[in-house]
């Protein structure tokens, strides 16, 4: 199919979109580690179903021992250490600044991707990936409150959005290699899914935090909802077809399709949250779709 890779990285941002009003309300109420820990147990348990309705097996065992290791290093680094890294900087200096600094990973993939595996981008390809980032970073520096509201910037917490932006760059150019030939996305998934969530387990038990963690969700069953519904919606869905993204086409051009998530969040905080939305971001939004449409044309 052409384009599916495109395609796939599109429908990666809508749904990331959707997921991050999820997240956010469940995040409200149990804290965004809690959350994650949560959302990553429950993105397993639907991984392990999808696979074995769809492939009779729990998880991929017949995989070659080279795609679970580059599979499970990307989801150690994109999805364990990259989101931790990502929900700090949130908390340090405001989602808006966290996104801005996230979106580094367009740079820090096409470089990690040249540098190791000799991947190059046509020169329509650079056009389309900085005129999308150029509407992207427009929308994020609109002025005003919101769901993307600014913050004092400091010093940590632009640390932890560079490292933040390596780990999704990283995990990226590490599921390519462990995505190479026609593997299945939600095979593929399940094992990066795998090695994140015995990260993160390893890390609670070692924090002592997992009474801490059972309490605060029985004390809050709607997170636990709101929890079920965006790790079907973001880990689940979205990550599957990032990873058919990045299968079917160049890591720059992935990292910048999954990263339209603020362009795709504007509907959504205009319409449910009541924003309204300025001339900025509006153009912005028009640059970023320009910038989509040179990449499908190029």
């Amino acid at each position: 199919m052409a384009y599916i890779g495109e395609i796939a990285g599109l429908l990666t941002s809508v749904f990331f979109a959707a997921n991050a009003v999820f997240i956010t309300r469940a995040g409200e109420q149990v804290g965004s580690i809690i959350a994650n820990r949560t959302r990553i147990a429950f993105a397993m348990l639907y991984l392990f179903l999808l696979n074995l309705l769809l492939y009779r097996q729990l998880l991929p065992f017949n995989a070659e021992p080279n795609r679970w290791l580059w599979l499970s290093f990307s989801g150690v680094i994109g999805l364990a250490l990259g989101d931790a890294f990502l929900f700090q900087s949130y908390l340090k200096v405001g989602p808006r600044l966290g996104m801005l600094l996230l979106s580094l990973s367009t740079v820090f993939g096409a470089l990690e991707a040249w540098l190791f595996f000799g991947e190059t981008l046509r020169p329509g390809q650079i056009i389309g990936i900085v005129l999308t980032l150029g509407g992207i970073l427009w929308v994020l520096l609109e002025q005003g409150d919101g769901i993307i509201q600014r913050a004092k910037p400091s010093p940590v917490g632009i640390l932890f959005g560079v490292l933040a932006a390596v780990g999704q760059a990283t995990g990226l150019v590490l599921s390519k290699q462990g995505m190479l030939g026609d593997f299945s996305p939600i095979r593929g998934n399940a094992i990066r899914m795998l090695a994140a969530g015995v990260a993160l387990l390893i890390v609670m038990l070692l924090q002592k935090e997992t009474g801490k963690t059972v309490h605060t969700l029985r004390a809050n069953p709607s997170a636990i909802r709101y929890l079920a519904i965006a790790a079907l919606i973001g880990p689940v869905i979205g990550v599957s077809l990032s990873l058919l993204a990045v299968q079917n086409t160049a890591v720059a051009v992935a990292s910048v399709l999954t990263s339209l998530s603020p362009i795709f969040m504007l509907p959504i905080a205009h319409f449910l949250f009541k924003e309204r939305l300025g001339w900025q971001a509006i153009a912005g939004t028009l640059l970023a779709m320009i910038g989509v449409a040179v990449l499908f044309l190029t």
